[in-house]
């Protein structure tokens, strides 16, 4: 654990130093729901609409490695997070789907997603909304803040099966392991 209180120090500390990072590290949040809140409520008040009808919509990019990151690719809006990981299943960076996991690999890494803050986000039924959850756990409980201590929020990503057969995979996203 020191060895990842170390590296969300220098994650931080490099934020401070030098600004806003292209890619957000999810994992060195220790509540990414405060932090996705403040990526909405900064949405909000650039653009004038109220928070409580924000959204995102999630772009999935076909790479996982943040410095791949160019320039002209980071976003005005929203950000990119990396870091994640994908339990009970793999993204296809050939097809750009959600697949069945190698066979002996417990958990592969995420590609980069786009969250886009829109207005009025509809989900899309033939998407699987993926779980973030902080840990493989997958329990928690209510907070003072009503944020549940391990979930984060569902994520739309594409898949050429039914979102059920995900649901049933148990196929979720993590922000950390627990090695």
């Amino acid at each position: 654990w020191f060895e990842d209180l170390i590296l969300r120090v220098q994650f931080v500390r490099d934020w401070v130093d030098n600004g806003k990072p292209a890619c957000i590290w999810i994992s060195a949040m220790y509540f990414p729901q405060g932090f996705l809140t403040a990526v909405l409520q900064g949405y909000s008040r650039a653009n004038k609409i109220a928070v409580d009808v924000l959204g995102f919509e999630f772009l999935v990019c076909d790479f996982d490695n943040p410095e791949e990151v160019q320039e002209d690719e980071i976003p005005d809006t929203g950000c990119l997070i990396y870091g994640m990981f994908i339990d009970g299943a793999r993204w296809n960076y050939e097809k750009q789907v959600l697949d069945d996991q190698e066979p002996g690999v417990t958990y592969g890494h995420a590609p980069i997603i786009h969250f886009v803050p829109c207005q009025n986000y509809s989900p899309d039924p033939g998407m699987y909304s993926c779980p973030l959850y902080k840990t493989s756990i997958r329990a928690g409980t209510l907070s003072t803040t009503g944020h549940s201590t391990n979930f984060v929020l569902m994520i739309e990503v594409e898949t050429d099966r039914a979102p059920s057969y995900w649901v049933l995979k148990g196929a979720a996203f993590l922000t950390m392991l627990n090695d």
